[in-house]
């Protein structure tokens, strides 16, 4: 049961981080709107008008929708599979640990060679979750 709320844990801090990226976002967003910054027009149906900056945090939110939907239901299926042990708590608090790394980089000095490096990190993370759920489900044959 402690191994579950810790997984749920991870679980609350990733979506915190996506929305703590989402409000800055949508904050920055109306300031420059606000300011005249940007004409909403111009980003209708484009972002291409909004600043470096903006398009910035833009990408570091957009990135939460991408390889965590994964982590997501890996947590789920552990949940609903009664999977969740030690091995499964350290996986999941290590991916969001890089998730947390990648979103700094990607909001403050962008380096795109360490922020690719981190986002491996994390995916190799989320493949060893992944493989090592599977492996436990399938080989005790029950569900």
């Amino acid at each position: 049961m402690i191994e579950t709320k810790l997984l749920l844990g991870a679980v609350f801090v990733q979506i915190a981080l996506t929305f703590a990226l989402l409000l800055w976002l949508g904050r920055a967003r109306a300031v420059a709107a606000s300011r005249g910054e940007v004409k909403l027009r111009d980003v209708a149906l484009s972002s291409d008008a909004w600043s470096d900056r903006i398009k910035q945090i833009a990408n570091a939110f957009n990135n939460q929708l991408e390889l965590p939907v994964l982590f997501y239901i890996a947590a789920l299926l552990a949940i609903v599979t009664s999977r969740v042990d030690y091995a499964v708590v350290v996986l999941a608090w290590a991916f969001v640990a890089l998730r947390l790394v990648h979103a700094y980089i990607h909001v403050t000095h962008n380096n795109v060679l360490r922020r690719f490096q981190v986002y491996v990190g994390g995916f190799m993370i989320l493949a060893a979750l992944w493989i090592y759920l599977a492996i436990g489900i399938l080989a005790t044959g029950s569900a």
